[in-house]
């Protein structure tokens, strides 16, 4: 049964809702765009927004890789024990591919200025160096199975996949990167979406990040005024 979800969050008017929409478990080779069509009909209309787990867009383009697949340095291991519980960074499979991706003289030099820091009472300064080093890996921990295992890696095309699900279905679409941290980020979408509204309207995390399967989110506007999920050359009359 699909519940509505009233979305109520300061910043954000009255009026906005979202509903998760439950889906099969998506596997690499997926023609996404195609399910995630199928999926909405008949729950997204024009004027509504379809957000889609970056999680799902990236493990149908395969971008994945089995954490027994990775063999972690020793920097890897210690970068990983000095890591925040919830981080990417605590798992050394997950450091093993960043310090591949940038090399260790850059991990390293980001390691010494977040001690430097944190002595001067700064927090988060290794992430803000290392950027989207970090952001473009999903560690394994809370992904459901088969993939409890896999690290997910940033989906290719964001905005090409987002494009073609519009072009699809007629609706507006957007691919996101939310957890239950009360962070959530646009990583491509079609043109006539106002970001920051989507962003916003997903702090709470519909989608959820256990075994709900539902990667799909319609957001809806019931209010009065002009739609603010789309910008405004091209927001629902």
């Amino acid at each position: 049964m699909i519940r509505p979800l009233a979305v109520r969050r300061t910043g954000l008017p009255r009026g906005l809702v979202a509903i998760p929409v439950r889906i099969a478990l998506v596997r690499p080779g997926d023609d996404l765009a195609q399910i995630v069509t199928d999926g909405v009909r008949g729950i997204a209309r024009s004027g509504d927004v379809i957000a889609v787990s970056e999680t799902a867009v990236a493990i149908a383009q395969g971008r994945l890789v089995p954490a027994e697949y990775v063999r972690p340095s020793r920097l890897a291991y210690a970068l990983a024990r000095r890591a925040g519980p919830l981080a990417t960074m605590n798992q050394p499979e997950s450091v093993q591919l960043v310090i591949d991706r940038v090399g260790s003289r850059k991990v390293l030099y980001a390691a010494a200025m977040h001690l430097v820091g944190r002595l001067r009472g700064q927090r988060g300064v290794f992430y803000e160096i290392m950027g989207d080093a970090i952001t473009a890996i999903d560690g394994y921990t809370g992904t459901m199975p088969p993939y409890e295992r896999a690290i997910v890696l940033a989906p290719r095309e964001p905005d090409v996949f987002a494009g073609e699900v519009t072009r699809r279905s007629g609706i507006a679409c957007a691919v996101v990167d939310a957890n239950d941290l009360e962070k959530a980020k646009v990583l491509g979408s079609s043109k006539d979406i106002d970001r920051a509204t989507v962003e916003l309207a997903l702090l709470g995390n519909p989608h959820g990040n256990a075994d709900e399967q539902t990667p799909i989110v319609v957001l809806k506007w019931r209010g009065d005024g002009e739609n603010p999920l789309l910008q405004r050359a091209g927001r629902a009359k």
